[in-house]
């Protein structure tokens, strides 16, 4: 399985903007699909944001229009772009590659450490 390292998290004001980036161990890019999730405190991990290679970016309603996945192949790094942060972004997120079985996107079991990203109203 691959090793993934997110970094990129901080501490920002509502309405501020932050940049998390993703690499691995491996190849990125060996796989279908790379997304986004993050996970509140006592709250279940939720998936953000998705780009694949067969799809346009897919995003949860909860962050449509405010946040942007991309990636840089020469870099082997993925990228969560977060604009207009609200409070109830706060979260650790993580980056997982992604497989599709049917119509469904699976992460790896593997996940990395995650970022920490904190929203003060």
């Amino acid at each position: 399985q691959v090793r993934l390292v997110e970094s990129g998290g901080g501490l920002v004001q509502a309405g501020g903007s932050l940049r998390l980036s993703c690499t691995a161990s491996g190849s990125l890019f060996n796989w279908p699909g790379i997304g986004w999730y993050r996970q509140a405190p006592s709250e279940q991990r939720e998936w953000v944001a998705r780009i694949t290679t067969t799809d346009i970016p897919n995003y949860a309603d909860t962050v449509k229009g405010r946040f942007t996945i991309s990636s840089d192949n020469a870099k082997n790094t993925v990228y969560l772009e977060m604009n207009s942060l609200k409070p109830e972004d706060t979260a650790v997120y993580y980056c997982n590659v992604l497989a599709r079985v049917g119509g469904t996107w699976y992460p790896q079991e593997r996940w990395g450490q995650g970022t920490q990203v904190s929203v003060s109203s």
